[in-house]
């Protein structure tokens, strides 16, 4: 009996642990930023380290800039391209993901996450890129937290701070300046547009910059600009 205790406290009590020690870390460093910004991500530092095998000297485009010198253009943008009910849901958006479940369960693999901009940070900051449910679920957790520390401006100002916009592209600042050669403050509705629809898949458009489907989801991302609500 003393060995089955010993058992169950090695197989249960001490992983339990470690899961809720791991929460508190992520919540401590989530309430750090309310007021201090990340100097870089989870993400940020793989994909460092993934050009860095090619080219030891590489280093990531990544320029911090206050939400109020981001252009108004690229935070409408964003969000109707991304995640148009951002300033009303609480962290998830679940009938898109019950629409990524579906899709998921079609093609017998993780395809779709029907992430919001705040799940979106919560993987970037923490997590790896590598799909998986579980992933998915710690993903929620840090969502949630985001959400209950943070204010809808603070996230999606740390979002653009941070999200990836091409080959060790990251931010709006370094996007602005890559693409357009102008400030993040600077950029106008067609470039903000089109950098918006870059988001899911930055590397790639960033090689195939001509793309007939990046020219035409950006006239899309144009006329909802419009009606998007920015915190």
């Amino acid at each position: 009996m003393k060995l089955l205790r010993r058992l169950l406290f090695w197989l249960v009590a001490v992983p339990l642990l470690l899961v809720i020690l791991l929460q508190a870390y992520f919540l401590l460093q989530i309430c750090w930023w309310i007021n201090f910004n990340p100097s870089s991500t989870s993400f940020m530092r793989q994909q460092l380290s993934v050009l860095q095998e090619k080219n030891p000297d590489a280093q990531l485009q990544h320029k911090w800039v206050p939400y109020d010198r981001i252009s108004s253009h690229l935070k409408r943008a964003v969000i109707a391209s991304e995640d148009d009910t951002f300033v009303d849901h609480e962290g998830v958006d679940w009938e898109a993901m019950q629409k990524a479940y579906e899709k998921n369960q079609k093609k017998g693999k993780v395809v779709s996450g029907g992430s919001t901009i705040t799940q979106q940070l919560a993987k970037n900051l923490f997590l790896s890129g590598q799909r998986s449910y579980l992933r998915k679920g710690q993903e929620l957790i840090i969502t949630y937290m985001l959400e209950a520390c943070m204010s809808k401006r603070r996230i999606l100002e740390i979002y653009l701070n941070s999200v990836e916009w091409g080959v060790g592209v990251f931010g709006a600042e370094a996007a602005a300046q890559h693409y357009y050669r102008i400030s993040a403050a600077n950029l106008g509705a067609a470039q903000s547009a089109r950098l918006a629809v870059m988001l899911p898949k930055p590397r790639y458009f960033d090689k195939n910059q001509g793309s007939g489907y990046l020219q035409r989801r950006t006239e899309l991302i144009l006329k909802r600009m419009n009606y998007a609500e920015v915190p």
